[in-house]
């Protein structure tokens, strides 16, 4: 699924392709500000509508195909996925949390002693 090679966009029907699409996204922007006096409710029927078709347009090149088989494929992966029994998720959670707890309270006191050790009987700095 994942190559080392540079992809580039090579044939001009998809780089018009993807200019039309950022052009309609800058349309759709241009469009929701500049029709303000209109009311809301054309402002974002204008905007949904130029995004919509941003979308369809991009999907029609050839990285938005790309883009659809890696999310297709990326799907595929997470089917394959063993997910943990509620049981062990709820342990294995327990420990993360004990864990941090040991280690906060670890940190804490490395902290207080050696704030101890310099302030008071180094540096002489009673609080």
């Amino acid at each position: 699924m994942a190559t080392t090679q540079v992809e580039t966009i090579n044939t001009g029907a998809d780089k018009a392709k993807l200019g039309a699409a950022v052009a309609l996204v800058v349309a759709a922007l241009a469009g929701f500000y500049l029709l303000g006096k209109q009311g809301q409710l054309v402002q974002w029927a204008v905007f949904l509508v130029c995004i919509a078709a941003a979308v369809v347009v991009f999907f029609m090149a050839e990285p938005g195909r790309q883009l659809a088989a890696f999310g297709r494929d990326a799907w595929r992966e997470v089917k394959k996925v063993v997910w943990p029994a509620r049981k062990e998720a709820i342990q294995i959670t327990a420990y993360v949390f004990g864990f941090v707890l040991i280690m906060a309270l670890f940190l804490w006191l490395t902290d207080k002693s050696l704030e101890w050790l310099f302030y008071d009987l180094i540096l002489g700095w009673k609080k």
